[in-house]
């Protein structure tokens, strides 16, 4: 296993003497799934949290972007996002946006020293949890810490964000 060298994302939790964790794991770059994160860093799959990178839907103008940070065990729904973020109508954004907007890889994006800031929205149910997992911004490491502090920390907004499982998940 390779030195952990701190990230951006790392020092801005030092700056606001923020407690956490760096925990690497082996990068498997056919599945950079938070199922497969969360078995190699040990962690429930609910108690890691992806970042997705969304925009509206604009006929005219600049589309807005938007951060979604919802545990690995679900799915976004982007019309309660819309809806909590005053927007008509949200969608994914496209896989060739995230790195020029974020200014990390798929598989490493957080909202922690993302190169643009864009508002940020996590599930509600990251207060569930004494500790979380999200990307430290760097694949192949990820950044444990106490949820509260992570909300400090991104600013961002809780929001019921998911959509609810179907009848054959559940």
């Amino acid at each position: 296993m390779k030195p952990i060298h701190k990230t951006n994302a790392a020092r801005i939790l030092d700056a606001l003497a923020i407690p956490y964790e760096l925990r690497p794991y082996e990068v498997d770059l056919d599945d950079l799934s938070a199922p497969s994160v969360a078995k190699k860093i040990g962690l429930p799959v609910e108690q890691v949290f992806k970042t997705l990178l969304t925009e509206t839907v604009v006929t005219t103008g600049k589309p807005e972007h938007l951060f979604a940070v919802i545990p690995g065990d679900a799915e976004l729904d982007l019309k309660k996002l819309a809806l909590v973020s005053n927007h008509k109508k949200l969608e994914m954004a496209s896989l060739k946006q995230v790195e020029p907007l974020t200014g990390y890889l798929r598989g490493a994006v957080t909202v922690l020293a993302a190169k643009k800031s864009f508002p940020a929205f996590a599930d509600e149910t990251i207060q569930l949890f004494d500790q979380i997992s999200v990307s430290a911004g760097q694949r192949g490491l990820q950044l444990i810490l106490a949820p509260e502090d992570y909300l400090r920390a991104t600013n961002a907004t809780l929001a019921d964000l998911t959509k609810a499982p179907s009848r054959s998940e559940a």
